[in-house]
């Protein structure tokens, strides 16, 4: 029998969906507001920031559903764990010189940047208490007790014995 689908893995696909809808329009937004504050390169900044932005949230749902592909297998938590720590780390790192690199270009515009990064965080924030709070799941979705399948055999059975 194989293992039912992973009660996680909607959640983690309509984050990324509704995070990158909202982080396209905070895009735009950051585009505009550096266009109008500091020219081609506030525009450049601004679409660099929620790039950035968006990325770093992108990659956690990416890799919580990478890593539920292996749901059901002795390994699992080993696995996930894995996965989802390598990945924290990686990030952390990566934006740390990320960060370290954009800031040394020329063109970059700080507050721009900033802003964008900041707006971004709290949009993906608000995308992820929005998707979590309107997803209905139930508590003890992913546990198939002992049992379960006997039960509806029994009954059948009874059934026809009656």
């Amino acid at each position: 029998m194989a293992p039912s689908p992973v009660s996680s893995n909607p959640i983690m696909r309509n984050v990324l969906i509704w995070s990158a809808v909202v982080c396209g329009v905070v895009l735009v937004g950051a585009a505009v507001i550096g266009q109008l504050a500091a020219g081609t390169d506030g525009l450049l900044s601004g679409v660099l920031g929620s790039v950035i932005g968006f990325l770093f949230p992108a990659l956690t749902a990416a890799s919580i559903l990478f890593a539920n592909r292996w749901f059901g297998t002795p390994n699992y938590p080993v696995v996930f764990f894995g996965i989802f720590m390598g990945v924290f780390l990686v990030k952390i790192l990566a934006f740390i010189i990320a960060l370290n690199l954009v800031f040394g270009i020329d063109w970059v515009v700080r507050g721009v940047l900033y802003g964008a990064l900041v707006v971004t965080a709290v949009a993906s924030l608000v995308v992820d208490v929005a998707v979590i709070a309107r997803m209905r799941i139930p508590s003890v979705s992913d546990v198939a007790l002992p049992g379960d399948d006997e039960q509806g055999e029994d009954r059948g059975e009874r059934a026809a014995d009656r």
